[in-house]
C-alpha cells in the first residue's frame, strides 16, 4: 500500500520524498528513509528553462550531512550534477554507482565545473551577465572532491546500507553503466527505474525486467509519444547527401555520453555502405573524447566488440584543448562536427553554432529529445534566431531533427517493459516527465495493465507498506 500527503507524514517505515525530477525531465532527486537510514537516489542538476536553472542556486532541499549514502542510476548531469554542491555543503558518505557510472562521473563532473567556470569568465569578459561578477555554481576543483566518495556497486549484488536498507543495481540500458536501483527494507521493496533504454539500441543492451515490488518509481520522459518509425541510417544519409552537395558542415549538438557515440556508430555505417563518401568527422568535446575511451574499458556494458570500437572511433578527429577547438573554425565543409551539449544549453557547441548557423550551406542536426525551454527545444519548434552569450544569432542554416536517436524508451517500450516482466507492483509512481507525458502514460498503464498509478508531485512524500 502507498499512502500520500498528510497520512504519509504520520506513517512510519519506508518512505520516499520527491525532491526533483517531478513534473519535469531534469533535476532528479528522491529521498528514501527506512529504519533510520536516509539515502538519496540521484542528485541531479536542473537544466532547461531559466526558472529551473535558478533552482540550482536555491537552498538544498535536504541537509546533505543527514544522508547515509547517495545512489546514482547513471551519470547524466541531470541525475548527478548536484553532487559537488552536496559534498561542498557537508555530505561525507559513500556515493554508490556501477563501475562505468563512477568512471563517467570522473569525467562529467569536473568538466561540468570547468564549463561553468569558463562560462562565468566569458560572461565577465563580455559584460553581458546581470551579476557583477558572474560566478560558477561550482568549480572544477569542487567537483573533483566528489570523486573519492564514489563506491562501486556490482550488478545484482546486495549492498547493505546502515543495517536497515539493502540496494541492488540492475541494467537499465540508456547509456553506459545506467542502472535501475532496487531498495528493500523491512520486507518492502521499491524499484527506481532510472532512465530506461531501448531494446533496439545498437550499442546498449536492453533494460532488465523488474520483479515483484511494492512500488515502482518509473520515468515517463516519452510517456505520451512514440519514436518515429524511421530508418535512422536512411534519415542521416539524406542529411549527409544534402550537406555534401552544398559543401556545408553538419553541426550535431550531442550529449557527450551516449548520443555522441551513437552518432559515430551511424556515421560509420553510412560511410561503410558507400552511399555517402567519407568526410572528416570532428568531435569537439573533452568529455565526449574521454567517454569514448571508456567503451574499450567497459566492454561488458555494451554490444560493440573491440574491433567495432577500433573501426567506429579510430578515424575520428577528437579535440580536447581550447586551442584545438578554435582551430576548427578554419575547417571547410563538407564535414561533420559533433559537440556538446545536446540541447545547446552551454559549452563549446554554442561557439560553433554562432559561426555555422547564419550560413545557408550548413546544417544543424538535432539528435533526440529537445526539452522545452532549451535552445534545442526552441530550434526544434521552428525558431529562426537564438540568444546566446548576450546576443541573438540568426539561423539561416538548414535545421534537421532525428528524434529516433533518443536513448529513452518511448510509451510503447515503457509499457512493454512493464508487461514483459509479469510483475504486479502495488503502485506505479511516475516521475521524470512533463505533466502531459506522465499523465498519458498513467492512463495507458491503468487501462491496459490495470495497475494503480500516481503521478508524483513536487515535494510529496509517500510511505510504502508491504500490504497491497
Amino acid at each position: 500500500m502507498v499512502t500520500t500527503a498528510s497520512d504519509s507524514r504520520r506513517a512510519k517505515g519506508f518512505s520516499i520524498r520527491f525532491l526533483g525530477g517531478v513534473g519535469i525531465v531534469t533535476g532528479s532527486k528522491f529521498l528514501v528513509e527506512a529504519g533510520g537510514v536516509r539515502v538519496l537516489v540521484d542528485c541531479g542538476l536542473y537544466q532547461g528553462l531559466k526558472q529551473l536553472r535558478l533552482r540550482n542556486w536555491a537552498r538544498l532541499p535536504v541537509d546533505p550531512a543527514s544522508l547515509d549514502a547517495i545512489l546514482l542510476t547513471h551519470a547524466h548531469i541531470d541525475h548527478s550534477g548536484q553532487l559537488p554542491l552536496f559534498v561542498k555543503q557537508g555530505f561525507s558518505g559513500p556515493i554508490y554507482a556501477t563501475a562505468p557510472t563512477a568512471d563517467l562521473c570522473g569525467i562529467l563532473l569536473p568538466d561540468s565545473g570547468r564549463i561553468q567556470e569558463e562560462d562565468a569568465a566569458f560572461a565577465n569578459r563580455q559584460g553581458f551577465s546581470k551579476h557583477k561578477p558572474a560566478l560558477p555554481l561550482y568549480t572544477e576543483e569542487e567537483a573533483r572532491r566528489v570523486l573519492p566518495r564514489l563506491a562501486e556497486a556490482g550488478l545484482g549484488q546486495p549492498l547493505c546500507i546502515g543495517g536497515a536498507l539493502t540496494a541492488r543495481f540492475h541494467r537499465a540500458g540508456h547509456i553506459l553503466g545506467a542502472a535501475s536501483i532496487e531498495l528493500e527494507a523491512a520486507g518492502r521493496r521499491v524499484l527506481f527505474s532510472g532512465d530506461l533504454g531501448r531494446n533496439i539500441d545498437p550499442i546498449c543492451p536492453p533494460p532488465e525486467l523488474p520483479g515483484e515490488f511494492d512500488a515502482l518509481v518509473m520515468e515517463s520522459t516519452y510517456g505520451d509519444r512514440l519514436h518515429p518509425g524511421i530508418d535512422v541510417a536512411e534519415a542521416l544519409a539524406l542529411v549527409l547527401e544534402r550537406a555534401v552537395a552544398d559543401g556545408g558542415t553538419v553541426l550535431v549538438p550531442a550529449f557527450a555520453v551516449g548520443r555522441a557515440q551513437a552518432m559515430l556508430y551511424w556515421l560509420d555505417r553510412i560511410f561503410a555502405s558507400g552511399r555517402v563518401a567519407r568526410v572528416p568527422v570532428f568531435v569537439d568535446s573533452p568529455m565526449a573524447t574521454s567517454v569514448t575511451e571508456l567503451y574499450r574499458r567497459h566492454a561488458d556494458w555494451h554490444r560493440l566488440s573491440h574491433a567495432d570500437c577500433d573501426r567506429i572511433f579510430g578515424g575520428v578527429h577528437f579535440t580536447r584543448s581550447v586551442e584545438e577547438s578554435k582551430r576548427l573554425a578554419s575547417v571547410q565543409g563538407p564535414a561533420v562536427l559533433i559537440s556538446a551539449s545536446g540541447m545547446l544549453t552551454g559549452g563549446r557547441v554554442l561557439h560553433h553554432f554562432k559561426r555555422l548557423a547564419p550560413e545557408p550551406a550548413n546544417t544543424i542536426l538535432l539528435a533526440g529529445f529537445q526539452a522545452p525551454g532549451t535552445r534545442g527545444g526552441a530550434l526544434a519548434a521552428g525558431a529562426r534566431e537564438l540568444k546566446m552569450h548576450g546576443a541573438y544569432v540568426p539561423v539561416r542554416a538548414k535545421v534537421e531533427h532525428i528524434d529516433s536517436l533518443s536513448a529513452h524508451a518511448d510509451q510503447a517500450e515503457l509499457l512493454a517493459w512493464l508487461r514483459g516482466s509479469g510483475a504486479t507492483p502495488g503502485r506505479v509512481l511516475l516521475v521524470h516527465g512533463e505533466p502531459v507525458a506522465a499523465d498519458a502514460l498513467r492512463r495507458r498503464i491503468e487501462e491496459e495493465l490495470k495497475f494503480r498509478v500516481w503521478v508524483a508531485e513536487p515535494g510529496a512524500r509517500v510511505t510504502v507498506s508491504s500490504s497491497r
